[in-house]
């Protein structure tokens, strides 16, 4: 570990994926959002029975877009879930090629102008796992194998996969000046702790950072911090600070994670959309619920795409590129901060305080200056994204 720890974004951060690569491709491509009929399920569970009696309505509202003239979705019902066919995915969103090897597929797209630019979607039937040039996401449902084609649920299509590759179709996300920013844990709270300090003072280290970045030039964003010292606050006392902003904003919880010694990593998490599950869990009656934070779906998990991939890109050795951290992905969750927000909003867990090589990443100036700044650029790489569309 170099004492005078890691310096600020190197040159060219703000390429690819997560300057807008992954999320960067929607003008060239042209296309409103998928039109696909709801699913037909057939079970006899009380729960399953509601949820698909929920998911149809909600769907209905959600699905109801105009279908491109020269796309038609393959659609197929597999253990009565809904899916479309990745050789539709590869027409809709006008990609170049769709290759398997194995369980592998992988979908192509290179710009005309420069090769070196595009988009590749990897998947791996029986996986839950895609990654977004490079970028790795956690799916609802895993891709599956059926009539020698590849299939991913409408679920991830929807909530998923086209926010990321279209996020101009995100109507008036963009039309924000104000970020809110919460630094987790705090006074009584610690949060996760280890021999070199708290997550709780991690949190409001990067937070602070944040804040000075985001309201100084080229930037110049309002800021609103739930917490600007070692407080402990209720989450919903967070959810209600956030909330008195009536104005357009976003909303970004900074977190530090624990775990077993040897896990380590980035992880993002929006708010799981109505009728999926806390990441881990099984679903359960109150995943069916509507919350606030969902009327922000597809804003949610386009800032988390901006944020999570501007972190991989920036978080690397100068020299060598070797990367500081892993990718753990982008997941959903139902954590109370996410809940209640009327704004859209993501958690970042920014390293393990578990980990002896990432505690002493997390205690670095350097590093919490630069998960700083990348999260800065990553919000004006978002807002550039979701621009396109002025509706």
């Amino acid at each position: 570990m170099r004492k005078k720890g890691i310096s600020g974004l190197p040159a060219g951060a703000m390429a690819d994926f997560a300057a807008g690569k992954g999320i960067c491709q929607q003008a060239q491509l042209g296309v409103s959002p998928p039109r696909l009929e709801l699913p037909e399920f057939q079970t006899s569970d009380d729960l399953m029975t509601r949820r698909n009696a929920v998911l149809r309505l909600i769907l209905a509202s959600l699905l109801a877009f105009t279908l491109s003239a020269q796309a038609q979705w393959e659609e197929k019902s597999i253990n009565g879930r809904g899916y479309v066919s990745t050789s539709s995915m590869k027409q809709y969103y006008g990609f170049n090629s769709l290759t398997q090897s194995g369980k592998s597929v992988v979908l192509k797209k290179q710009s005309a102008k420069d090769p070196k630019r595009g988009i590749i979607v990897n998947l791996r039937v029986g996986s839950q796992e895609c990654l977004m040039n490079g970028v790795k996401f956690i799916f609802t449902y895993p891709a599956l194998s059926n009539a020698g084609k590849t299939w991913i649920s409408k679920m991830d299509l929807v909530k998923l996969v086209h926010p990321v590759l279209m996020p101009g179709d995100i109507r008036k996300a963009a039309n924000f000046r104000t970020v809110i920013i919460d630094a987790g844990h705090g006074g009584k709270d610690p949060g996760a702790t280890n021999s070199l300090g708290t997550e709780a003072s991690y949190n409001l280290k990067v937070a602070k950072y944040l804040k000075e970045i985001l309201e100084s030039r080229p930037f110049g964003y309002r800021v609103v911090m739930t917490r600007e010292d070692n407080r402990y606050l209720t989450l919903q006392q967070r959810v209600d600070i956030a909330n008195r902003s009536k104005e357009n904003a976003i909303f970004i919880s900074i977190h530090h994670n624990s775990g077993q010694s040897r896990a380590r990593g980035i992880e993002t998490f929006t708010l799981s959309p109505v009728g999926v599950a806390h990441y881990g869990a099984r679903l359960k009656a109150s995943d069916l619920k509507s919350r606030t934070g969902n009327f922000h779906d597809s804003a949610n998990v386009a800032l988390a795409t901006a944020v999570h991939g501007m972190l991989l890109t920036t978080l690397k050795d100068e020299k060598t590129k070797k990367a500081y951290t892993l990718d753990r992905g982008i997941k959903r969750a139902r954590f109370s901060v996410l809940t209640g927000v009327r704004h859209p909003s993501i958690l970042v867990e920014c390293g393990f305080m578990t980990h002896s090589y990432e505690a002493r990443l997390i205690n670095d100036t350097g590093y919490q200056k630069t998960v700083a700044k990348s999260i800065a650029h990553a919000i004006q790489r978002y807002r550039s994204a979701v621009g396109k569309n002025k509706g």
